[in-house]
């Protein structure tokens, strides 16, 4: 029981999520001694499911491993090419499979509920049946994650739309800036190699255009409908991997990663004419402005979002329902990149 609570302590200790998931099988492996244990996640959308491993760790392994959270879809399992957590994800239910040879492991597979949805398998497999004893512990410990997670959505996540909210932003920022500083690096390294998905990142500011309009003509309850659509068609337009956020009001920031700059742009711009293409209930056309800066070695949250912004202003000026790069505004001499003239060094 001991090493129960402190295994569940050392669990709530984190709220980063990509660690909650290590910490839970590197518990699970510790309480259990299985031949090994994972937990899986669907991804994509209803058209296109795949399981994504979150973390998974083997008998003789010293650390969890897990697939990059920029992976391809093409490159993930497919849901169906894993039947047995297909049930246990479709039917929230524990599955159980017998070795299916002499020497095989056991295999049980959990539901990871969430409040609001079926969203992963805890895979278990073991060289004997799990006794009654170890399951209901299992259970349980899923019961305190679920819960946990509960408590870290109602901090991190818009009440509203359920994307991630502005406090969240600063660390999921500086993470993937990170991330983009390798990439440069291994750019400059690599020379011609082929660049991944995750080789860029960009910060895209998004606002609806005449907001304010369709509150005072149709109500708030009608803007709130407007706003649940467009984070709908934000989730349909981006992956599974991009950070998606509203900010307040009728304005969302978006992190992608993508191949190259322009494919980031690409990106916004299939977002700017899905939206202006899909009539709104009560509300008819609804378009939106978009900036968007691709983030740099160095970059600070205030001074990626700031340049963003400024494009995003610049397209509001010149019309509105369109998508402007700052990048590509400040080589056309449409705006001047201030970060650029000053003395400060970023990198």
């Amino acid at each position: 029981m001991t090493l129960v609570v402190e295994h569940l302590a050392e669990l709530t200790g984190f709220r980063d999520r990509d660690v909650l998931d290590v910490m839970l099988v590197s518990a699970l492996r510790d309480l259990l001694r299985p031949r090994s244990l994972g937990i899986y996640r669907v991804v994509g959308d209803a058209r296109r499911q795949h399981w994504l491993t979150r973390a998974r760790i083997g008998e003789r392994d010293t650390a969890p491993s897990a697939d990059p959270l920029w992976s391809e879809l093409d490159d993930l399992p497919t849901l169906d090419s894993c039947p047995e957590r297909a049930i246990c994800l479709r039917e929230e239910r524990v599955v159980e499979q017998a070795p299916s040879e002499p020497g095989g492991s056991a295999r049980l597979l959990f539901p990871i509920v969430t409040e609001h949805e079926a969203a992963g398998v805890l895979e278990v497999d073991t060289a004997d049946p799990l006794p009654d004893e170890q399951r209901r512990t299992v259970q349980g410990i899923l019961r305190i994650y679920r819960n946990f997670q509960s408590l870290l959505d109602y901090s991190e996540r818009d009440t509203l739309t359920g994307l991630l909210n502005r406090k969240t932003f600063d660390e999921c920022f500086l993470r993937l800036a990170v991330e983009a500083a390798n990439g440069h690096l291994a750019r400059a390294q690599g020379g011609g190699r082929r660049q991944g998905p995750g080789a860029f990142a960009s910060l895209g500011v998004i606002d609806i255009d005449h907001f304010k309009r369709v509150n005072d003509q149709h109500g708030h309850l009608i803007g709130d409908e407007v706003l649940l659509l467009l984070s709908r068609q934000l989730r349909a337009c981006f992956r599974f991997y991009d950070h998606l956020f509203r900010f307040g009001g009728e304005e969302f920031v978006v992190l992608v990663r993508c191949a190259s700059a322009d494919a980031a742009l690409e990106v916004f711009e299939r977002l700017r004419a899905t939206v202006a293409a899909v009539p709104f209930p009560r509300v008819g056309r609804v378009t939106v402005s978009v900036g968007v800066s691709a983030l740099r070695a160095g970059d600070t949250p205030s001074a990626a979002f700031e340049r963003a912004d400024k494009a995003l202003y610049w397209a509001k000026q010149h019309g509105r329902d369109r998508v402007a790069g700052f990048e590509a505004l400040v080589r056309r001499g449409e705006l001047t990149d201030s970060s650029r003239e000053s003395n400060v060094e970023l990198f």
